[in-house]
């Protein structure tokens, strides 16, 4: 195939979504002043927020998925990349999923928590698709296998979790007072259909990089609430057996790829 004007206009679109993310992370962080994430929305967003937030060092995860993207981003932008099957399919996607991560800290800062957990849905369906079509076809190489489908699945992975503890930051804002007597049933039950999705995910998508990051996300939220306010050893316990779950079903799904076909 031969690259076309639409090929070099889709590298170009990556390479904005990328700097608009990274601009979204400092004005939404509060690297120019103000609160930090944490503060933000009268603390519904941090470790504390709700009973399924993650506790604080999760979040650290968020360096290594910059960091990948940013890395992706150069390496897409490459000539021998310009015309490539698989950019050209999920190019235009990782460029949407960016400006979507960027979006959420700005939103996150500047309106509302219905409107966090718009953008964090619509930024999951997203990778959802990417990891989708990027199962399509194999990657050419380890390193296209890394800076692409490595760090797409990490980002999928990482949100999945996100999506689910910024969505019960929500409801814990919103919902009676008096369903807090509850909150354990329901976190049970809520962590029980993430157990659901992600092996689903593990065994159809076959990757292990989405397993590895919900089951970190899900290993800092059973410490948070083991360990840290709010306290909830049922909402614990059963995220650490959900996050062992998805992690072998990441390295079944893993092992199912690499089988030869016969």
């Amino acid at each position: 195939m031969n690259s076309t004007g639409r090929d070099i206009v889709r590298q170009s679109t990556v390479i904005a979504a990328a700097v608009f993310m990274l601009i979204g992370a400092a004005v939404g962080g509060g690297a120019f002043g103000g609160e930090s994430v944490a503060e933000l929305q009268n603390g519904a967003l941090s470790a504390e927020g709700s009973y399924l937030a993650p506790a604080g060092p999760a979040f650290a995860i968020w360096s290594v998925i910059y960091l990948g993207l940013a890395a992706y981003t150069i390496w897409q932008a490459l000539p021998g990349q310009r015309d490539s099957t698989r950019q050209r399919a999920v190019g235009w996607w990782v460029a949407a999923s960016m400006v979507l991560n960027g979006l959420w800290l700005v939103t996150a800062r500047y309106l509302n928590l219905v409107a966090t957990v718009i953008v964090i849905a619509a930024l999951l369906a997203v990778l959802a698709r990417i990891i989708v079509l990027l199962g399509r076809d194999r990657a050419s190489g380890s390193l296209e296998l890394t800076l692409f489908d490595g760090v797409q699945g990490l980002h999928f992975g990482w949100v999945t979790i996100a999506t689910v503890a910024n969505t019960a930051a929500w409801l814990t804002q919103t919902l009676p007072g008096d369903l807090a007597e509850q909150a354990d049933a329901w976190g049970i039950g809520v962590l029980v259909v993430v157990a659901v999705i992600g092996a689903a995910s593990a065994f159809v998508t076959r990757r292990l990089a989405p397993a590895l990051a919900t089951s970190w996300g899900l290993v800092w939220a059973a410490i948070g609430r083991l360990s840290g306010a709010p306290e909830s050893t049922p909402i614990g316990v059963t995220a650490l057996v959900v996050a062992a779950a998805i992690l072998v079903a990441g390295v079944v799904g893993l092992l199912r790829a690499r089988r030869p076909v016969r």
